[in-house]
């Protein structure tokens, strides 16, 4: 890993996304999956944008217990925001399909929170990109929730997927936030947690 001294800490990503963990693994970082079964991720009803992803990673980090020295936790969560709402993830696919048309034709934001934490030390952080869907069909939206399924994505699609090649028209900010991580900004960040 190119991070000076980070050799001398064990990370810990307290996260199942396949996505994060591709994400860390392709900026070489080394580190262990571990994850509470069940992580309650309500947040109070005032909070809007990215207080709400911040608000969860930190209660993410609160509730994976006591690090031990020279440990280093991260943790994230990833909100779709449009219209001053989230978009959760689909509970089935009639769902996933009416929040796919919600998004159909208009520009939303993707916040992400991410906490990184040791023994000695807190730091939480987040990213927006503003993505814009081109108009989609109904055959399209179909189609994509048929042959991806996206049922554990929030907002209902995944833009590394089939949706992303042929809805996306652009993005404002990082493109890997929208898949869940804000990869450059914690590598950036990491950095200065351990050599700042």
């Amino acid at each position: 890993m190119f991070i000076p001294n980070i050799d001398d800490y064990k990370c810990i990503l307290a996260s199942q996304s396949p996505r994060r963990h591709y994400l860390l693994k392709e900026i070489g970082l080394e580190f262990e999956i571990k994850q509470k079964q069940f992580i309650d991720e309500s947040y109070p009803d005032h909070l809007v944008k990215e207080e709400i992803p911040v608000f969860i990673a930190k209660k993410k980090a609160d509730a994976f217990g006591v690090l031990q020295e020279k440990e280093i936790l991260i943790t994230a969560d990833t909100i779709v925001w449009l219209n001053n709402k989230v978009l959760q993830k689909p509970t089935d696919a009639d769902d996933a399909i009416r929040i796919l048309k919600e998004l159909s034709g208009e520009c939303h934001q993707v916040y992400t929170g991410v906490c990184i934490k040791s023994t000695e030390k807190e730091l939480v952080f987040s990213a927006c990109t503003d993505v814009y869907f081109k108009k989609l069909t109904y055959a399209e939206i179909d189609y994509y929730i048929n042959h991806f399924q996206p049922f554990d994505k929030a907002g209902a699609y995944g833009i590394q997927e089939w949706i992303g090649y042929i809805g996306v028209e652009k993005i404002n900010g990082s493109f890997f936030n929208v898949m869940g991580l804000p990869i450059q900004k914690l590598y950036t960040e990491l950095d200065d947690f351990i050599n700042g």
